[in-house]
């Protein structure tokens, strides 16, 4: 059986890669790095380092690989021809490119084939089906046998150095967490049998936990720990602080009521609660290197309503359940400065920062995080936050 995956960056590699690699499938990596793709079909194999709480570091060796570059339009049209399965981690940037020469390659096929979006992005599949759509016949029966497979991506990948790159290019670090949940309903065929996977009904209930828990419950860490230090260094550091953990809980538990209220077919309050405690002991992890920086970052991204922040609270609002204790990290949030090694603030913070947040919180609610006034629920939000925000 041949994957053929689509971006050989960490998730690639750490996750998707070894998790086929390793249930015997043969993995082709199609990316532009010139050197990873020259070294994957040089050597054929490639060592994922796992990165344990305890600091212990397991090497796992990934075989039966090698890589297309991405600019080699022909070679990948004719691997999307003969793959049985696809998979794509290249970030939303990219997807329109890939999704047109997949849909090249698709013509090509006889039969029936799933892409597995390892994407982190909602509503997944009817983005790149509308993608897809755009570079075939109107009349196609392409897309009606083409699978295209919705995930939730909580795999961690700790921080890399310059000099751990230079020491071997291939080598990527990885958390032990390798769990894949995908959607079961979006495969054409049977859901592959791979280590690792665990196939839900309803992909939406999970990506929405991975959202409004994992992430918003990540950022709030960065956000809470950094009000009350402003010169610490990792996410670690800021959960050793009593009041930090247990503000970050309190925002978990009430996301975790909300989607329970929404989802209550798919997600239980004590599933949601041993979640949240192995969420945060991973979060603590030293061995994953995260910063403060790292985490809390790309504020305009993050305080928008369709994100981790504002989302959770929309959703908490449609539920009639509380979310003051989110509120409270979206409040530090708008005082984070953090910056990087050589003390800049991320570019678009800094353009949030001199442009934005001087015109005072109503424009910050109406222009960054685009509230709506016209939709009740989100008047409802957008009145609360403007009463009890401060920039």
């Amino acid at each position: 059986m041949k994957l053929l995956q689509f971006g050989a960056g960490n998730i690639g590699r750490s996750f998707i890669g070894q998790l086929f690699a390793r249930a015997g499938w043969a993995v082709t990596f199609v990316d532009i790095d010139e050197q990873i793709v020259a070294e994957l079909n040089r050597r054929r194999c490639y060592p994922v380092i796992i990165k344990h709480p305890d600091g212990r570091e397991e090497r796992i060796e990934v075989t039966g690989v090698d890589a297309i570059n991405g600019t080699d339009r022909k070679s990948v049209i004719e691997a999307v021809r003969s793959a049985d399965l696809i998979a794509t981690s290249v970030g939303t940037g990219a997807l329109p490119r890939v999704s047109e020469m997949v849909a090249e390659g698709l013509q090509l096929r006889r039969s029936s084939v799933s892409i597995i979006l390892a994407e982190n992005i909602r509503n997944g599949a009817t983005v790149v089906r509308q993608q897809l759509q755009r570079h075939l016949p109107h009349d196609s029966a392409v897309l009606s046998r083409t699978g295209v497979v919705e995930t939730s991506i909580g795999k961690m990948v700790p921080l890399m150095t310059e000099d751990d790159r230079e020491a071997d290019p291939l080598q990527v670090f990885a958390e032990p967490y390798n769990t894949l949940i995908l959607d079961r309903l979006g495969f054409r065929g049977p859901v592959p049998a791979v280590a690792g996977i665990t196939a839900v009904d309803n992909i939406t209930a999970y990506v929405d936990r991975k959202l409004f828990v994992h992430n918003m419950g990540h950022a709030a860490c960065a956000y809470l720990g950094y009000r009350e230090n402003p010169d610490l260094l990792f996410l670690w550091q800021a959960l050793e602080m009593e009041s930090v953990q247990r503000t970050v809980r309190a925002a978990m538990q009430q996301s975790a009521a909300a989607l329970a209220r929404t989802y209550p077919n798919d997600l239980d309050p004590e599933g949601l609660e041993e979640h949240i405690n192995d969420l945060l002991s991973r979060f603590a992890n030293r061995s994953l290197g995260d910063t403060v920086y790292r985490v809390g970052r790309d504020l305009p991204r993050k305080l928008h309503k369709s994100d981790r922040m504002l989302g959770a609270m929309l959703l908490a609002q449609r539920m009639e359940c509380a979310y003051d204790r989110i509120m409270e990290a979206t409040a530090a949030a708008l005082r984070f400065r953090a910056r990087d090694e050589s003390g800049q603030l991320y570019p678009s913070d800094q353009r949030f920062l001199e442009q934005d947040l001087p015109r005072g919180i109503t424009h910050v609610l109406h222009s960054v995080c685009e509230l709506d006034p016209a939709d009740p629920v989100e008047n409802e939000l957008l009145s609360r936050l403007s009463h009890s925000l401060d920039v």
